[in-house]
């Protein structure tokens, strides 16, 4: 539905089981496989948005990130930084768009986490403004409520 001209603008899906605290992996592992059902989905709602992919946004988020250090079971725990995905034909994309704060202990937050660098709400305001051309007001007062300090990111739309 969603590739029809006059079909629905956006649409969401969720994934569930990324609450890995144990065997994760990198070759093999929960998150391992989870990163592959990921980029299944992504290559299948490419391929079935035909020529309305080169209009389509796709952003991948998460309420939560991990730690920096893997615990005992060969997992992380929650933290605070975190990552998004961005793809889609609509995007001006093909790039990392991060401060790397680094993973020396000194530069951990807390002492065990990532140290955000980004705040998620400037990311989705900046989509939300330039893909489907939301008011800025209507952004900070509404869709984010108490945010109007926080500027939309440009330059993430092509």
């Amino acid at each position: 539905y969603l590739a029809k001209p006059d079909g629905p603008r956006v649409g969401a899906m969720g994934f569930v089981g990324w609450d890995t605290h144990i065997a994760e992996g990198a070759a093999s592992g929960q998150l391992y496989n989870l990163l592959g059902a990921l980029d299944g989905a992504f290559a299948a709602i490419e391929s079935n948005m035909g020529e309305a992919w080169r209009e389509t946004v796709v952003a991948v988020v998460t309420e939560f990130g991990r730690t920096a250090r893997i615990n005992g079971t060969q997992g992380t725990d929650h933290g605070t930084g975190t990552v998004a995905f961005l793809i889609g034909g609509g995007l001006a994309g093909g790039r990392v768009i991060a401060d790397w704060p680094g993973l020396k202990p000194a530069q951990l937050f807390e002492d065990r986490d990532l140290r955000p660098t980004t705040d998620l709400r400037a990311v989705l305001k900046g989509l939300l403004r330039d893909h489907l051309r939301l008011e800025e007001k209507v952004l900070a007062e509404t869709v984010f409520p108490g945010s109007a300090d926080l500027k939309p990111m440009g330059g993430l739309v092509a």
